[in-house]
């Protein structure tokens, strides 16, 4: 399955941020939206780096709670990885398996179209398998169901 295609099932905002929120602000959004990551956009919208929940919980350990007075783009990662709509979901899997990572923002040009979850391709992954086997099983009973008759 293409990326595009998940896309298309998802709901179309994606929680963002700007480079000048600040951490507190950041925890907020994370915590209020259920999410675990935050892609951050620049004013006109390009996509400059995106910060976890991960990364948040490092800052607040290394400076041993003194990270108020930070805004995102001190903590952000700005060296992004990231997908296509015209990648696989086995693609992108595997590209979140060999950098460990949890979510990888999909673009077109400089404009981010989307944000694809490990959640998200077990869930599509799960759904296709289920389908699958429903149609196997019921491919199965027909033929054992002929044998049975004498066809």
């Amino acid at each position: 399955m293409l990326v595009s295609t998940l896309l298309e099932s998802k709901p179309k905002e994606v929680i963002t941020a700007k480079p000048s929120t600040t951490i507190d602000e950041a925890m907020d959004l994370l915590i209020k939206n259920k999410i675990s990551c935050l892609p951050i956009l620049e004013q006109d919208g390009k996509l400059v780096g995106i910060i976890s929940d991960k990364d948040i919980f490092k800052k607040v350990y290394e400076t041993k709670g003194n990270y108020h007075p930070l805004k995102v783009e001190d903590v952000m990662s700005t060296n992004l990885i990231v997908g296509l709509p015209t990648d696989t979901l086995e693609y992108i899997a595997g590209i979140m398996d060999k950098n460990w990572i949890r979510h990888i923002p999909i673009v077109e040009g400089d404009n981010m179209i989307g944000l694809v979850s490990e959640g998200d391709i077990i869930k599509t992954m799960t759904q296709n398998k289920e389908i699958e086997n429903r149609y196997l099983t019921m491919y199965l009973e027909g033929m054992h169901r002929r044998d049975m008759s004498g066809d």
